[in-house]
């Protein structure tokens, strides 16, 4: 049963001393299952944040629903240069998110389930979480044959992938977090978890390729409703509490003091790339001169987001020494985006504002590097 979360639920949370009054209080007795009336990916990924910092999970076990628009979600250690198609993403308006726990990149829509199982540390179990998930599709459908890996996925006739997982251990508070797909975009799945970019070197975590499939191509009566409906119905009778699944709004204040701002800053651009481990781009170009093709070489160092080193290498006759330095010293302390690298051409123009041959070179080479970024 779906109902509204609201002060007047008398559903409010036991929360420590960080939260305002204002804040839920301690009236729940047992755990809760909560879902999202939002599907933006920062405030989602905004209350998983909430719950984990400002719940006291003790007895107190929290399920979770959330999905999203189309978004790619990155872990927190992750390099989305190396995970992931940034050109078709800002192309088809995807959304990319960073988001505090580790593992792998994800894609979601609005046919993929998230689910996320906060607990005290002690009482982190994420077999024990994926073997409750299975015991609920296997209600709906007993035939169905999806079974938890040692790497915590969940495997749908022993060799697709229809779940994987990452956690966040805090001092005191654990959660784990696994997606489910029901129906979504495989096509825009594949394509958009496929880094088209050659020569980045980075120590990131790396994700694991993997073969995909929806539950609805196995059985079309697995919708993402009747799906979140048994889990929520499995996770209330393991848990022993009511199962009620409680809508709750991600942008009230009322309830989640203080949770704008942690989307706000989800969406950061210093958050979502300038957290991204080290890394360098090694990597050549043709462009075409005179009826020939030249190579272009291109180094570039990237720590936390912006260029540390810059060294574009092209042949004297075509791009003189001295215009290669300008070029390689205006990209320093640049984000390695291509917004920045826009603006940096247009610095540049200015600075031989009557040499159309010039301009018509940094143009080629800017478009050429925003390729790569």
């Amino acid at each position: 049963m779906l109902i509204p979360f609201s002060m007047k639920n008398c559903f409010q949370l036991l929360c420590n001393l960080k939260v305002p009054a204002a804040g839920f209080k301690d009236t729940v007795k047992s755990g809760l299952i909560l879902q999202s009336v939002s599907n933006n990916v920062y405030q989602n990924l905004a209350v998983e944040d909430w719950i984990h910092d400002h719940m006291n999970l003790e007895a107190k076990p929290v399920l979770f629903f959330w999905r999203n628009s189309p978004s790619v979600v990155i872990g927190r250690h992750q390099n989305p240069w190396q995970e992931c198609n940034l050109n078709l993403m800002r192309e088809g308006g995807v959304k990319l998110a960073r988001r505090r726990s580790g593992g792998g990149t994800v894609y979601h829509d609005m046919g993929n389930i998230n689910l996320t199982f906060f607990t005290t540390k002690k009482k982190y179990d994420r077999m024990e979480n994926l073997k409750l998930v299975v015991k609920a599709l296997k209600a709906v459908q007993p035939q169905l044959d999806v079974r938890a890996t040692k790497r915590f996925d969940l495997l749908l006739d022993g060799q697709f992938k229809i779940s994987g997982t990452a956690s966040r251990i805090g001092q005191t508070a654990a959660y784990h977090h696994c997606t489910l797909l029901c129906s979504t975009d495989g096509t825009f799945l594949s394509s958009l978890l496929k880094s088209p970019y050659q020569g980045v070197r980075s120590t990131a975590t790396a994700s694991t390729p993997a073969l995909v499939k929806n539950l609805m191509e196995k059985d079309p009566t697995l919708t993402c409703e009747v799906v979140i409906n048994a889990i929520a119905t499995e996770y209330a009778t393991s848990h022993q509490i009511d199962n009620h699944i409680h809508l709750i709004n991600p942008t009230d204040e009322t309830l989640f003091p203080g949770i704008n701002s942690r989307a706000k800053e989800l969406q950061t651009w210093e958050w979502i790339y300038g957290k991204t481990p080290k890394f360098s781009v090694n990597t050549s170009f043709n462009v075409l001169y005179e009826h020939s093709h030249l190579e272009i070489k291109v180094f570039i160092d990237i720590k936390n987001g912006r260029i540390e080193i810059c060294n574009i290498e092209a042949p004297d006759h075509w791009l003189p020494l001295e215009i290669r330095d300008k070029l390689n010293s205006g990209f320093i302390g640049s984000k390695f985006c291509p917004i920045e690298t826009t603006m940096l051409t247009s610095i540049l123009h200015r600075t031989c504002p009557e040499d159309d041959e010039l301009h018509s070179k940094w143009n080629m080479l800017c478009e050429k590097i925003k390729g790569i970024m």
